[in-house]
């Protein structure tokens, strides 16, 4: 029997294990109507339900496309039911690429700690439609509970911008950050340049990016390949 939002809400403990989280997020999706949810803080992938889930997140990050990009202080949710009708338009790349992943529909919600918005949870569909209103607010609920399990693992005492908190929880992308630190060095670029050669390498290769910083890290790609 699939349980209710409310009911998943109040199993959620502040000490639950990564799989417990995971397993919480997976029935939290299924509870929405939803095929999978993800939630980043800042450029950092911190909790998602699924592969696909993950991988939509990297297209974002990679491509600089997509639903999550960009959304600031938007007083609902942002929907986009039928994402072919995007694809000509505001982000034909991702959507492609998304489209190929068998993604028809994609919702974001705003997650906050406090006043502060910190991130975004992305949820997608296989199938196009729109959220019920029901499932709209209760996203809201999901995204906030998330971002009381960030909260609870912040540091006491620390006073790094909320986009570090993710390494308290998981940081899914350490290695981008070390391969685009090798890639700087490398090739003599600032940072942001060798985190874009980074991008366009992971690409071209159709690899996801966390695979292709590996890659570079272990010396299994060439320095100035990206």
């Amino acid at each position: 029997m699939r349980s209710t939002v409310q009911e998943l809400l109040d199993s959620l403990h502040a000490a639950a294990t990564e799989e417990e989280r995971r397993s919480w997020a997976v029935a939290s999706a299924q509870a929405l109507g939803l095929g999978g949810i993800a939630v980043s803080l800042g450029q950092e992938l911190v909790w998602f339900s699924d592969d696909t889930s993950a991988r939509l997140e990297d297209l974002q990050f990679v491509l600089g496309q997509g639903p999550s990009q960009l959304f600031k202080d938007e007083p609902g949710t942002r929907e986009v039911p039928d994402l072919g009708k995007v694809l000509a338009q505001q982000w034909p790349q991702f959507t492609a690429e998304a489209e190929e992943l068998g993604i028809a529909a994609l919702f974001v919600w705003p997650v906050h700690i406090g006043a502060a918005q910190i991130g975004t949870m992305t949820g997608y569909r296989r199938t196009t439609g729109p959220l019920s209103a029901e499932q709209s607010a209760q996203g809201w609920l999901v995204a906030d509970a998330l971002a009381q399990q960030v909260l609870s693992r912040w540091p006491a005492g620390d006073e790094c911008a909320p986009s570090s908190v993710a390494g308290t929880v998981g940081l899914h992308r350490a290695e981008v950050h070390q391969a685009t630190g090798v890639l700087s060095e490398k090739l003599g670029v600032p940072l942001a340049e060798a985190l874009d050669r980074l991008r366009a390498q992971a690409y071209a290769s159709g690899r996801s990016l966390s695979d292709t910083a590996h890659a570079i890290i272990e010396r299994e790609l060439p320095h100035d390949s990206a």
